[in-house]
């Protein structure tokens, strides 16, 4: 599994001239007297392979008669000591104490058995069975079946027999069976046949999986995983998936986990301690390679930013070195680069709002309903949500309308002036036409001292042509002025540019031409090189103006042009705004999902506003794919997000725009 091509991927090697009697000496005189010489410690443990470390147990028991691991256990502490502890331990003896820790105890740790089970090759999973047996007495099998259910449990067991097809040979026919068996038990059918994704993902190699994918999109015209999404639920669709990323690429698979571990508030240790041992001699070149090709900076610079002390020199020392980003790819992480991009262009996600129209509507009722919660002393304002966020926007169309006939009056004045705070804020914006609420969003971004360049570049790079220009039309007619000037009175240089040439909504549409494709990214790739006002002006011919399944295809060329990522080269070769918004406009070729997703990060606890302009924009377009979005990217719901985040009326409205708690 480590050996690709013959060659070793792994941090840890074996010491040369390894003398264990002599480690075992060090180790005894590191923890003699008062305090343990800590750097002494991890250097040396982390300087050895694993097998080495089993020699230097033995021969400390020998030359001293105690155990190494009780007297390492008896001298350090924290979460130094769990590394180091496991660092001794055989990996199959590591693996087993992972999944026991994860059964036993209160509730069970699923993701910690994901995690194991859907990584692990035949002999890894045997060599686990056996040390648990050894270990605990127990059976692994039995006690998985006792702690859990369902169909997660039955793919758990297929995964814990450990009979992957492993012999390499393809059957082309049968590729195409798998892919059409798949089609047939989840896209096109009510209800989903798991049991045949569970026999088909869970037995057949690695190589024909990939590519049972590759023919399983054209059949359904999605990905595998986007259907996995759609068909499956819970911890059998986490766990499904994992299968998937695994097949697909191990060492992404566990950047991603990686990434998600020292992510946001808190850091999942057992997850990062469990990563970096168990990795650290198989392919630990390879996940820092997917990290940086994935995330904006490398792996090392992440674990030295989120951890201290002797744990994260330790951690450090697994890691190997510091990639720094302008390393070209690895042969391996370049052809993952091309297939990310390939992929994303495959991804024909259904988009899926929270919030619908209601049935029986009646403009004139809740326009009388509206005022009676507003007149007299007090506000009913529970009754003014329930009306706002249970219609569509078309209905809060007809019930301004409906209000001003009605009753001749002016159904905003009259909420501005009964509503405060956030509550305000976010009705106000329910009820404002989506073009309305765009203007008054771009207003407010560039208004008074600071402007809010991520809200300028969310706005105008997530919006259509169409959606571009009716915003334009309506920040004219509101403020008197056009959209442009204002931009150019607000933003200076390259930033002004690019937002100027996004505003004009004049972005082509329709499919990738593979020709001009390769034109654009060989142009792309020459700009590089050139000085760096010349490379923003040409990006920005190229990114603000093509269709983005055109640019799609376009980075996925760069890929083979240059050897370098796309995104890569804008975080390290732009800076400011302008790196933000080509960044932006990169990303969104990925998925306008994780863009979303992400933009609720930058405000942790403070951005009311980013938070309003999603909630109130995207409701009723694509909400459902961002709460999936956010709960595979932050391991926390939306709904948890905003329940913790936000209190009173304004929760309770957000929540039912939210519309589920995943």
């Amino acid at each position: 599994l480590s050996m690709q091509g013959g060659v070793f991927r792994g941090t840890i090697t074996d010491a040369p001239d390894f003398d264990p009697t002599a480690d075992a000496e060090a180790l005894y005189s590191a923890m003699k007297g008062i305090g343990s010489d800590k750097e002494a410690i991890l250097d040396l443990v982390t300087s050895r392979s694993n097998a080495q470390r089993q020699e230097i147990i033995a021969a400390y028991k020998s030359n001293f008669g105690q155990d190494l691991i009780d007297d390492l256990k008896y001298e350090l502490t924290g979460k130094f000591e769990r590394l180091i502890v496991s660092l001794m331990r055989t990996p199959a003896y590591h693996d087993a104490k992972e999944i026991h820790d994860a059964i036993t105890g209160a509730g069970t740790n699923e993701r910690c058995l994901i995690e194991v089970l859907a990584s692990r090759n035949n002999k890894q999973i045997h060599d686990m069975v056996a040390a648990y047996k050894d270990a605990y007495g127990r059976d692994l099998e039995e006690d998985v079946i006792a702690d859990t259910s369902g169909h997660f449990k039955k793919m758990l067991v297929v995964l814990l027999q450990g009979t992957r097809d492993e012999s390499g040979v393809v059957d082309a026919d049968l590729v195409q069976q798998d892919a059409q068996d798949l089609y047939a038990a989840g896209e096109e059918q009510w209800g989903t046949d798991e049991a045949k994704f569970i026999m088909i993902l869970g037995n057949r190699s690695v190589t024909h999986l990939r590519m049972v994918f590759d023919e399983y999109e054209k059949i359904a015209e999605m990905s595998i995983e986007d259907s996995i999404k759609n068909e499956l639920s819970g911890d059998f669709e986490r766990l499904m998936l994992a299968v998937v990323q695994c097949i697909r690429s191990v060492p992404m698979f566990f950047a991603k986990r990686l990434y998600k571990s020292m992510k946001g508030l808190g850091t999942a240790d057992n997850t990062l301690i469990r990563i970096m041992i168990s990795r650290s001699e198989i392919d630990m070149l390879d996940i820092r390679e997917c990290f940086r090709l994935r995330y904006e900076k490398s792996l090392y610079n992440m674990i030295k930013d989120d951890t201290s002390g002797d744990y994260k020199r330790t951690l450090l020392n697994l890691c190997g070195g510091d990639d720094d980003l302008a390393g070209e790819f690895f042969p391996e992480a370049a052809q993952i680069a091309y297939k990310m991009w390939e992929l994303s262009a495959m991804t024909r996600v259904q988009l899926r709002p929270t919030v619908r129209p209601a049935p029986n509507f009646d403009p004139a009722a809740d326009a009388q309903a509206l005022r009676k919660a507003m007149k007299g002393f007090g506000t009913d304002e529970d009754a003014i949500i329930d009306i706002v966020a249970w219609r569509s926007n078309a209905q809060r169309q007809e019930i301004r309308q409906a209000f001003k006939s009605l009753l001749g009056r002016d159904l905003m004045k009259d909420l501005k002036s009964e509503l405060s705070k956030n509550l305000e804020r976010l009705i106000i914006g329910l009820m404002l036409t989506p073009a309305e609420f765009d203007a008054k969003m771009m207003r407010k971004a560039m208004e008074g001292a600071g402007t809010d360049e991520h809200a300028l570049i969310e706005i105008l790079v997530t919006r259509s042509n169409q959606e571009i220009h009716a915003m334009n039309a309506a920040y004219q007619g509101a403020y008197k002025k056009s959209l442009e000037d204002a931009i150019q009175s607000d933003t200076s240089g390259h930033f002004c540019r690019i937002l100027v040439s996004l505003v004009q909504g004049a972005r082509e549409e329709g499919l990738a031409d593979v020709e001009r494709a390769n034109a654009d990214a060989q142009e792309l790739a020459d700009a590089c090189n050139a000085d760096s006002d010349d490379m923003v002006m040409k990006f920005m011919s190229i990114l603000c103006t093509r269709s983005f399944p055109h640019l799609r295809k376009v980075f996925q060329e760069f890929v083979k042009c240059s050897n370098k990522d796309i995104e890569q080269i804008i975080k390290k070769e732009m800076s400011g705004d302008v790196k933000n918004a080509f960044y932006a406009i990169g990303n969104n070729y990925f998925s306008l999902q994780t863009l979303f997703s992400f933009t609720f990060k930058f405000g942790l606890g403070t951005d009311d506003r980013a938070l309003i302009r999603i909630m109130v924009s995207r409701s009723e377009i694509d909400l459902f794919n961002i709460r999936k979005e956010f709960k595979e990217t932050h391991d926390a719901s939306l709904h948890e997000f905003i329940q913790g985040d936000t209190s009173g009326d304004y929760r309770k409205t957000l929540l039912i725009l939210c519309g589920g708690e995943d």
